[in-house]
């Protein structure tokens, strides 16, 4: 039965979740507070680039429309690791033709209005911001002040980490609201193409600048160029705070990232002018409000980019969503109901996972303990594939195990990874008989893993 499905937010799953209930009939209308970002300059929203994995790709194929984005997607098959002194390492993300992909926020954001808009059972109202709801109506406000009133069967807060739609469900009784900061915030940066629209350095990787208590990150982009992101506290020394002239912004740079200086001709003009962004995690509950509203994506649980899951775990409810909506017959009640209490603990187990993530990227993929663990991790998942598998495939390379089962498979997996390094000398026993013996009496309680990769 045809519903009219209202959604507040045409971001990244807003639109995603506009083509996909679209396609399964509805009269869908899609309320954003900002203007057409196809037809104005500049973007309204972040602009740091994503990583697209398993779970994205399998909701936009889910929605069609997957081989639109493969245009604007860059793989990415591991971590280009630049060490202080100059020197830079490869870390592989999983098998040899496994990788993640590097996709534009904008670009993708636009793709998919674009086939939004194709269907005639979608409508856009840009420049509304949502004022308020309730059962069945939601009240918008244009930039004149003219307000409407629109109606619905069913309504999606997709409206990111500030919801409107949450910030009325947070004023009702025994609604669960946190948001916490980490103490760094993000400035994004710049490697421009060569003189040739070459890229200027390694294409199809996740570059890292690893110091520890700060890092740098590079994502590569289809005109040649590299997004940059520096993530920094922001007081202290140094900090975003401290770096507040060219001069100390130069020497900050030539002192700890002395390899990426000479490719970064615009760095002080970008670190003065581009905005220093904050870094959140939103947990709530309930995420269904009176059997008509829900939370979906960032309104639901915004997280730290560190796994580079926010996308895709954003992508990912917009599939369970549907599914419960197959289950429940298209009931609206049932299905929500099932879709938060499906989606609620994978949402906090990658909110976990993503903000211990930051420490490994900014501090441990250089250090010589950690790369012997991801070495002998990688040596069994392939020696046994059906009982190990290492974390960062299940998040990023399957769209089939819950976030909730990764989390705690893999805290399991890393008590088995102590005791293997607890062999004496282990780095240098790995290739011996006598180190899979005592690997296989280490292992012989850790039961089979039901999922595969």
């Amino acid at each position: 039965m045809k519903k009219n499905i209202l959604i507040s937010g045409a971001g990244l799953v807003g639109s995603l979740a506009a083509v996909l209930l679209a396609k399964r009939g509805h009269s869908v209308t899609v309320v954003e507070r900002r203007p057409d970002m196809r037809t104005t300059s500049g973007y309204g929203g972040r602009s740091i680039n994503l990583a697209l994995s398993d779970r994205g790709w399998n909701a936009l194929r889910k929605a069609g429309v997957d081989k639109i984005i493969e245009a604007i997607a860059i793989p990415m098959y591991g971590r280009r690791i630049h060490n202080h002194d100059g020197s830079s390492s490869y870390q592989p993300y999983g098998k040899e033709e496994q990788a993640i992909y590097s996709v534009s926020r904008k670009e993708i954001n636009i793709a998919l209005m674009n086939e939004a808009e194709k269907l005639p059972n979608v409508t856009f109202l840009f420049s509304h911001k949502t004022i308020s709801f309730d059962l069945h109506t939601m009240l918008c406000e244009d930039v004149n002040g003219t307000q409407v009133t629109l109606k619905a069967d069913m309504i999606l807060g997709a409206d990111g980490a500030f919801s409107a739609i949450r910030e009325v469900m947070q004023k009702t009784d025994r609604f669960e609201y946190s948001q916490s900061y980490i103490s760094q915030g993000y400035k994004e940066l710049t490697i421009p193409a060569g003189t040739n629209g070459e890229f200027q350095i390694e294409k199809n990787v996740l570059h890292i600048w690893p110091r520890r208590e700060f890092m740098m990150i590079a994502l590569p982009n289809i005109d040649g160029s590299f997004t940059c992101t520096l993530f920094l506290d922001y007081e202290g020394d140094p900090s975003l705070k401290s770096l507040n002239t060219e001069e100390k912004i130069t020497s900050f740079f030539q002192r700890e990232f002395a390899s990426a200086i000479p490719l970064m001709p615009t760095l002080v003009k970008d670190y003065m002018n581009n905005p220093t962004s904050s870094l959140v995690t939103v947990r709530c509950y309930p995420w269904v409000y009176n059997h008509t509203t829900a939370l979906i994506g960032d309104a639901a649980h915004a997280i730290v980019p560190f796994f580079g899951q926010g996308m895709n775990a954003g992508f990912e409810d917009c599939v369970i969503l549907m599914e419960c909506l197959d289950e429940a017959n298209e009931d609206i009640q049932s299905a929500l109901d099932t879709y938060q209490q499906r989606r609620k603990p994978n949402a906090d187990a990658i909110a976990d996972m993503a903000l211990t993530n930051f420490v490994e990227m900014r501090d441990k993929v250089a250090d010589p303990k950690f790369l012997e663990r991801k070495k002998i991790e990688s040596l069994l998942h392939k020696r046994f594939p059906d009982k190990f598998v290492p974390q960062y495939s299940m998040v990023s390379f399957s769209s089939q195990i819950p976030y909730s089962v990764a989390l705690q498979r893999g805290k399991l997996q890393d008590s088995y990874l102590d005791a293997i390094q607890q062999i004496p000398n282990v780095g240098q026993q790995l290739d011996t008989a006598e180190f899979w013996q005592e690997v296989n009496q280490i292992l012989d309680t850790l039961q089979p893993f039901e999922y595969s990769i």
